[in-house]
C-alpha cells in the first residue's frame, strides 16, 4: 500500500483544509449557535487522532472515494461505535489506520496518530520506535505517526497496542494451525521473553478469559462453533494486552443469543483490562447498549457524532434519524415502520452538495449545491457534531431533529452494559501495570 497525497494522481483534494475551503461556512457568532470545526480536541486522555483522512480506490480519473476527509479520536477507556449501511466506508477506515488496506486501496489524504501512554508498551525512550515522538515533560504520551513511512513503526504497535478483531472469524484464523499455535505465534513474535511454558500458560489464561475451557488450544478452527470462533478472536487480539480493540462487525454472523453473551463477556473484559474499543457495525440499536459515542458514517464522510443515547433520542442529522427509526421498539406504543427512500450514492460520483440531499425530506437548495460543514453542536448531552445545514443556527430545524437527549452523567445517558464510569477510570489507569 502506498501512501499517495498527490492530488493530480488521485484526482484530489490533499489536505483537509483544501476541501474545508470548497465548503459553505456557518456562522460563528451568538451564544446558541453552532461553529465550525477546526483542530480536534487535544487534552485529556487521547488515544488515537485521525484527522483529514482520505481513502480511495484505484487511481487516475475515476477512483472510488470510500472515506473522504474523516475527523475522528477517540480516548482511554473510551468505546467508540462507528455505524452506516455497507458500504459506508466504516471497515475501510479502520484498515487505512492499522494499514491493512488491500490493493488498489490507496491513502490519498490525512494524518493518523496514535497515543501511546508511559502505561502502554514503550516504557523507556530506547523502546520507543524512529517514528514517535515524546512530549518535553516527559510525563505525557508519546505520538506515534501510523502513516509513517517506517515499518517498524507500525510493527511496534500494531496487535500490541492496536490489535483487530476481524468480521469473520473462520476466514480470519488460519485453518491449519491448532488454537494453541495461534496464540503462541503471536506471543512469541511480541513477548520474545516469554517461555514456552509460560506462552502456554498465557494462552490457556486467555481461553480461559473469553469463557472456553483450556482444552480447546488442541483443537483447530472448524471443531469451534461459530461463537466459540469469536471467543478466540478476541483472545487473540487481547494477548498482548493493548490499549485500543478495532472490532470490525464481530457479531455480525453469531444468533443473537451468542451474540450477546459475547458483548456482556468483551464489556466485562473492558471493565477490567480498561481498554477502548471502536466499534464497526451496521446495527445501530447494538451500539446504543455499549458504546459511549457512536460515530455515524455516510457516503464514506462521517456525518454524526455524539453521545450514545443523545444520538439514539435525539437525533440531529436526517441520515442518523432515518436508521433510528428503521427498526422497531420493543416496549411502548405500536408506530408505523418508515426506511429510508432510494439507495447510497456511487462513490466515483458522489452527488454535489450533501451527499445525502437526493435521499432527505427536508432537502435545501443550498444542500444541492454546497457542501456543508462539521459543526460542533452543544446540549444538555454535551458536545456532539453534525454534517447539516438545518443545524447551522440559520434555518428552521424540524421536530424530528431538534428532540431534548438525555442529560449527560444521568442513569438515561448511559449504556445498559456498561459499568460506573468510575470504575472505569481506575480499570484505564492500572492499564499496561502487569505486562512482562
Amino acid at each position: 500500500m502506498t501512501r499517495n497525497l498527490s492530488a493530480s494522481a488521485a484526482g484530489r483534494p490533499t489536505t483537509s483544509s483544501d476541501r474545508n475551503a470548497t465548503r459553505g461556512s456557518a456562522p460563528a457568532t451568538g451564544t446558541s449557535s453552532p461553529v465550525t470545526l477546526s483542530q480536534p480536541d487535544r487534552a485529556g486522555d487521547l488515544l488515537l487522532e485521525i484527522r483529514g483522512l482520505s481513502v480511495d480506490y484505484g487511481i487516475g480519473d475515476n477512483p472510488v472515494h470510500a472515506v473522504d476527509d474523516i475527523d475522528l479520536t477517540i480516548r482511554r477507556g473510551e468505546v467508540v461505535g462507528l455505524a452506516g449501511e455497507s458500504g459506508s466506508g466504516k471497515s475501510t477506515l479502520a484498515y487505512a489506520v492499522t494499514r491493512l488496506l488491500r490493493d488498489p486501496g490507496v491513502i490519498t489524504a490525512g494524518e493518523a496518530y496514535f497515543y501511546d501512554w508511559p502505561a502502554g508498551s514503550y516504557r523507556d525512550d530506547s523502546q520507543a520506535p524512529a517514528g514517535s515522538t515524546t512530549p518535553d515533560s516527559g510525563a505525557g504520551p508519546r505520538k506515534v505517526d501510523l502513516l509513517s513511512p517506517d515499518r517498524q513503526v507500525l510493527q511496534d504497535v500494531r496487535w500490541s497496542q492496536i490489535a483487530v478483531v476481524f468480521q469473520s472469524a473462520l476466514h480470519a484464523l488460519n485453518p491449519v494451525l491448532r488454537v494453541g499455535k495461534l496464540l503462541d505465534d503471536v506471543l512469541r513474535a511480541h513477548e520474545k521473553s516469554m517461555s514456552k511454558e509460560q506462552r502456554w500458560a498465557r494462552s490457556e489464561e486467555l481461553l480461559r478469559m473469553v469463557g472456553i475451557s483450556a482444552d480447546r488450544l488442541s483443537s483447530y478452527p472448524h471443531q469451534l462453533s461459530g461463537g466459540m470462533r469469536q471467543r478466540v478472536m478476541i483472545a487473540l487480539a487481547l494477548a498482548l494486552r493493548p490499549s485500543l480493540l478495532i472490532m470490525d462487525e464481530p457479531t455480525t454472523a453469531l444468533d443473537v443469543v451468542i451474540q450477546r453473551e459475547i458483548l456482556e463477556e468483551l464489556m466485562d473484559l473492558r471493565e477490567r483490562l480498561g481498554f477502548s474499543v471502536l466499534f464497526i457495525t451496521h446495527d445501530l440499536s447494538l451500539l446504543i447498549e455499549i458504546a459511549d459515542t457512536i460515530a455515524v458514517m455516510y457516503a464514506g464522510r462521517l456525518v454524526e457524532k455524539a453521545p450514545a443515547r443523545a444520538l439514539f433520542r435525539a437525533p440531529r442529522h436526517p441520515y442518523t434519524y432515518g436508521l433510528t427509526t428503521s427498526f422497531p421498539s420493543l416496549h411502548g406504543e405500536k408506530r408505523e415502520m418508515t426506511g429510508i427512500a432510494g439507495s447510497p450514492p456511487d462513490l466515483r460520483q458522489v452527488p454535489s452538495g450533501c451527499p445525502f440531499h437526493p435521499r432527505c425530506r427536508w432537502a435545501m437548495d443550498e444542500c444541492r449545491t454546497q457542501e456543508p460543514p462539521m459543526l460542533e453542536l452543544r446540549d444538555v448531552s454535551g458536545s456532539r457534531q453534525a454534517l447539516c445545514w438545518l443545524q447551522d443556527g440559520r434555518h428552521r430545524v424540524p421536530p424530528q431533529l431538534d428532540a431534548t437527549p438525555p442529560v449527560a452523567g444521568t442513569e438515561a445517558a448511559r449504556p445498559s452494559m456498561r459499568g460506573e464510569l468510575p470504575h472505569r477510570r481506575d480499570a484505564v489507569t492500572a492499564l499496561g501495570k502487569d505486562r512482562p
